[in-house]
């Protein structure tokens, strides 16, 4: 019989180093920060998608801190890599059916905390002319998705509570995410199939003289160490939505996102840790598995 001294054990062997009291998401944005030209392949380090100002134009942009000093990246001239490092088993937990994959199935997850050999994939509002020029913040879409499995974007609190789909790529499209200005902030990102995807993203934000601004992009990923950077692939997405109707999808996005859109908002302090998407699928299956070593000595 296993003793509880015994089962905590398997918990400890299993636990990771503890996220540094930040999560790593404290940074500035350099207003003269240069842009980079080229073709590249990101398969490690922080990267981050967001909107970019530069005179007068919008766009959606990849800001690259791997690079030193960090850079500005077209999004049609990169690649994010996500390498088998990133492989997890998903975990035998109710919890994760959003998942669209099996426990015990073998999925590829960017966690929400960085990685060491991994990708590190989040977004932010810190460009410092977009600061300036938006009112309150911007809304985030998804609005269009091509590969061979599903892509879910999600949050979860570092006390393990329930995960908190932001992106699904298995339901319908656009989903909108409202972003808070001068916001940083990383997620769990779960392919269920390695190869290419192309992701169709929209940006659009009320400016503080009453306009309204957007932009579209398309980002892709090659998931897998077995599969090779696809720049070329045409992926035809629906069309961007209306300024108009964009703008008007706001409200529902900022009430969607309430909950987490405060604790990503380092400029005003109000940070809470996050946690990583292995340490949350490890732990889970874990205590799944001393459930059932208990349930077995009785």
């Amino acid at each position: 019989m296993k003793t509880a001294a015994a089962v905590l054990a398997v918990l400890l062997a299993t636990t990771p180093t503890a996220p540094s009291p930040d999560g790593g998401l404290s940074q500035t944005v350099d207003p003269n920060q240069s842009q980079a030209t080229g073709r590249v392949v990101l398969d490690t380090g922080h990267v981050d998608i967001g909107p970019r100002l530069q005179d007068g134009r919008w766009s959606i942009q990849i800001h690259d801190d791997h690079a030193v000093p960090s850079v500005w990246r077209e999004p049609a001239d990169t690649v994010l890599h996500v390498r088998d490092t990133a492989l997890l088993e998903v975990p035998d937990d109710p919890a994760y059916a959003f998942l669209g994959a099996q426990p015990g199935e073998k999925v590829h997850v960017v966690p929400q905390t960085e990685k060491q050999g991994v990708v590190w994939i989040g977004w932010n509002t810190q460009d410092p002319a977009v600061m300036q020029a938006i009112s309150r913040g911007v809304t985030l879409s998804l609005r269009g998705a091509q590969g061979p499995g599903d892509v879910t974007v999600y949050l979860q609190s570092g006390n393990l509570g329930a995960p908190q789909v932001l992106w699904n790529t298995a339901k319908p499209l656009p989903q909108p995410l409202w972003v808070e200005t001068n916001t940083h902030t990383h997620a769990n990102w779960v392919f269920t199939k390695p190869g290419n995807y192309q992701l169709a993203v929209d940006v659009t934000a009320d400016l503080a003289d009453g306009s309204t601004a957007s932009a579209s992009t398309m980002l892709r990923l090659a998931v897998g160490d077995a599969t090779a950077p696809d720049y070329d692939t045409a992926f035809t997405a629906p069309p961007a939505a209306a300024s108009g109707s964009a703008a008007a999808a706001a409200p529902d996005a900022r009430e969607a996102s309430s909950s987490f859109a405060a604790p990503a908002l380092i400029g005003a302090g109000a940070l809470a840790v996050l946690i990583i998407g292995g340490l949350v699928f490890r732990q889970s299956t874990v205590r799944r598995r001393a459930e059932r070593e208990r349930e077995a000595t009785r």
